[in-house]
């Protein structure tokens, strides 16, 4: 009996304008599937905490916003406790923990309504309050992960596990959003002389 030829692997695909159809339905004109996108509001109700705005622009290898990128973010609550069994503790029950935005199509600026996370302490060692970010967009075969901090909380973040363990100091920037009022503003390269730092999760 013949042996069947050996196949090749299928070529990897990029998110495409499919993600949003998907994800987002409401951004492209699909309605009646939701009533909202879902991770469209991450406050429910009177939540714990100072409420802030997160904007971000997500940047190109050419410098270019990229105005199709679809962004998820996890965060604690203003506690420290994450929305998820496994914390073990009750969160804020008024703050969902997680959202999902569109960058604005002229603009490249997404915006998250959330509140500051507090400090979070995993197996005995605490971090500085930071929002866990996860990017898709054009030209990315798998979602990218990476932190934002607050560049308010100077001596957390010189504490931080993560932040600590950066050989090259000069990138720490990368991870920290700088505050205006009650809004954070943040920039995202995906390559470039200031590059994010990615984590490998």
């Amino acid at each position: 009996m013949p042996y069947a030829p050996k196949l090749q692997e299928s070529a990897s695909q990029t998110a495409g304008p499919y993600v949003h159809i998907g994800c987002m339905p409401n951004t492209v004109g699909i309605h009646g599937v939701y009533d909202h996108d879902l991770g469209h509001e991450m406050i429910t109700g009177d939540a714990q905490g100072e409420r802030i705005k997160l904007e971000a622009i997500v940047y190109d290898g050419s410098g270019t916003p990229l105005k199709d990128a679809m962004v998820e973010i996890w965060q604690a609550d203003a506690n420290g406790v994450y929305n998820s069994p496994e914390d073990g503790r009750p969160s804020d029950p008024h703050f969902t923990g997680w959202g999902r935005q569109h960058a604005d199509h002229d603009t490249g600026v997404f915006t998250f309504e959330t509140v500051k996370p507090g400090a979070v302490t995993y197996n005995g060692v605490t971090q500085a309050p930071h929002v866990l970010v996860w990017i898709t967009a054009r030209g990315i075969n798998l979602g990218l992960a990476t932190r934002i901090y607050f560049d308010d909380e100077t001596e957390a973040n010189a504490a931080d596990p993560f932040l600590s363990r950066i050989e090259l100091k000069v990138r720490v920037p990368s991870l920290i959003a700088k505050r205006d009022g009650n809004t954070y503003r943040h920039e995202i390269y995906l390559q470039g002389d200031n590059e994010t730092i990615f984590f490998d999760l």
